[in-house]
């Protein structure tokens, strides 16, 4: 089952699209100011605009993440993954053309709409396409591997955008996704997911089939049939671990949509840092966020496990934001971005997790259920930071702690920590062994 060539082709599409993505990240701070509040350091409307788009965008991702996971389990991965992809290729393309306030707004508007689809629609269908090629052994790795590529395409893409000028940074992000389309639509190819005789789904109805041949089509049309809250409900409550699981995954997202939307814009008026120092610290966090999820993990995943890295990589996430919330000098984000190290094994280990309580017609379901929940993050993160960035950045807040709102973000994480401490992980396979297995 292990097809590591199939998954060779989805890491090259998925580092040209997430290096496009990230290629625009350092930059968007500068040409948001420019546009919305030219000349200025310290922008509230700025702050609010972003907060606005993630939760717009993160309201969206809580629908269509679930519907579009469920459909692949359906339809296969492939065919659902060139929507968000192809989509994603919109909003770079505007601001490619002009800069000026008014392409920015238009660039505003669509990014707002395409990444209620893209953002969680590309990872959800990708780890769902990760499941089906690896054996649940070896997902650790795999999962590692997959985390490991995204940051890749972030150092090259913040190493590219502190090269490159603003002006052909929107250029090369947009060629670089049109590139991964191109890519996925020739190389990539879908899977055919076996299923094991112990391994039966969660959603499953009552009835059911001893034939392979006649379970795979059953199971097809057991996604089709079944409406999309009960699986969501069903897959929740159907064991401690996932539930633990859906909890951490919607704090560790909530404090990492805090650090990218509003980390940039502290640092900026506490340090007056620029594009160019931004795409420093952004690059030291993803080389370390490189090296430990393409070697740390697949060695450590399997010595101290999932849940050990889960652990480790939520306590460093709220170290890193006690120190730079406190940061006295320029030099203490730099030095905190070296936590990424630990930090980055957070994400993939809950993935990993998700993916070991399920069976192979639920991946889809499944990662886009946890993806779901963590857009709500993204919903709720703005709605907490957004006042509390403007508040303290401002001549008008109540005490003098400018890095406040940074440290709501490492509370989160550490809020993160202390559920995860209570996590034991069973496998599907293993909990279906101690049960009786009923067949018709």
């Amino acid at each position: 089952m292990d097809n590591w060539k199939n998954l060779i082709h989805l890491f090259v599409t998925i580092f040209l699209s997430y290096f496009a993505s990230l290629l625009v990240n350092p930059t968007i701070a500068d040409v948001t100011l420019a546009a919305v509040c030219p000349g200025e350091d310290e922008c509230s409307l700025a702050i609010y605009l972003t907060g606005f788009q993630q939760a717009i965008a993160g309201l969206g991702s809580v629908i269509m993440t679930p519907l579009i996971g469920n459909l692949s389990d359906a339809y296969g991965r492939k065919s659902l993954l060139m929507i968000p992809m192809i989509l994603s290729t919109i909003p770079f393309s505007i601001l490619a053309v002009k800069r000026t306030t008014e392409f920015f707004y238009v660039y505003y508007a669509l990014k707002t709409i395409t990444s209620m689809v893209c953002d969680g629609g590309v990872i959800c269908l990708s780890l769902g396409y990760v499941a089906d090629n690896v054996s649940e052994g070896k997902r650790v790795s795999a999962f590692g591997m997959f985390s490991g590529v995204i940051s890749a395409a972030t150092v090259f893409g913040t190493l590219a955008a502190r090269l490159l000028p603003t002006a052909q940074i929107f250029q090369v992000a947009a060629v670089s996704s049109v590139a991964a389309v191109v890519y996925m639509r020739i190389f990539l190819k879908d899977t055919a997911r076996d299923i094991e005789p112990l391994e039966e789904p969660i959603l499953k109805p009552g009835k059911g089939t001893t034939g392979a041949g006649n379970e795979s089509l059953e199971n097809t049309e057991t996604v089709k049939k079944i409406s999309l809250p009960k699986h969501i409900i069903r897959l929740l409550s159907s064991s401690v671990t996932f539930s633990l699981a859906s909890f951490v995954a919607f704090f560790n997202s909530l404090a990492e949509a805090g650090i990218q939307a509003f980390l940039m814009y502290f640092l900026k008026a506490r340090f007056h840092f620029n594009k160019d120092q931004f795409a420093d610290i952004w690059l030291i966090t993803y080389i370390t966020a490189t090296i430990s999820n393409m070697v740390l993990m697949p060695v450590l995943g399997s010595l101290l496990g999932e849940e050990t890295l889960l652990c480790l990589g939520l306590f460093a996430g709220f170290v890193n934001m006690l120190l730079d919330s406190i940061a006295w000098a320029p030099w203490v984000p730099y030095a905190s971005a070296l936590l990424g190290l630990l930090l980055s094994l957070a994400s993939p280990s809950i993935r990993c997790i998700i993916s070991k309580q399920v069976g192979p017609y639920e991946q889809g379901i499944a990662q886009g259920c946890i993806l779901g929940i963590s857009a709500l993050a993204n919903v709720a993160s703005p709605l907490i930071f957004s006042p509390l960035s403007a508040l303290f950045l401002s001549n008008s807040a109540p005490f003098n702690f400018p890095g406040f709102s940074i440290l709501c973000v490492g509370l989160s994480w550490f809020i993160g920590f202390l559920l995860s401490t209570m996590m034991k992980i069973l496998p599907v396979l293993s909990r279906r062994r101690n049960q009786p297995c009923t067949l018709a």
